[in-house]
């Protein structure tokens, strides 16, 4: 009998290497790997594992591990050249303190995950929906410090 950890490791790699669209599809791929799990176990996997729904190039929501998801992924971001509006951002704008930042569909969250995550130091939080961000900055931070901690950390050109 295969271990949870062989189980989960196995997970991790179909849903890197395939572009699966629901836990069906996994859920055969794993049989077929000689894994004898049902769909509520596999559920449970995924949320361990931190498997989510983003969107392809195409558009299509496939499963990601959010390790490999281009919002969570920091080091992705960080290399010369990438930047977000290739993937999801848009837009900045201000109004007085507060920001609000306009993403492709679908982006707004993991966006502003990194974004929370990058520059706390910066700002309160973020408020996320489907395709906006509201960005609260801390007292005393101004519009250009923003600019340049986006444009540093995430690589947006502003």
């Amino acid at each position: 009998m295969k271990t949870k950890e062989e189980r989960l490791s196995t997970i991790l790699e179909l849903v890197s290497n395939s572009a699966l669209c629901n836990q069906e599809d996994l859920l055969n791929l794993l049989c077929s790997k000689g894994f004898n799990v049902t769909q509520a176990t596999l559920s449970r996997d995924m949320k361990q594992l931190k498997i989510i729904k983003s969107p392809d190039a195409s558009g299509n929501y496939i499963y990601t591990a959010s390790e490999q998801n281009i919002y969570s992924n920091k080091a992705a971001f960080n290399n010369k050249g990438v930047n977000l509006s290739a993937t999801g951002f848009l837009s900045l704008e201000f109004s007085d303190k507060l920001a609000v930042i306009k993403t492709r569909p679908g982006y707004a969250m993991g966006i502003a995950s990194d974004i929370d995550q990058s520059i706390s130091h910066l700002i309160l939080g973020t408020i996320a929906g489907d395709d906006t961000i509201l960005l609260i900055p801390h007292e005393k931070v101004s519009r250009q410090e923003i600019k340049d901690a986006l444009a540093k950390e995430l690589t947006i050109k502003i």
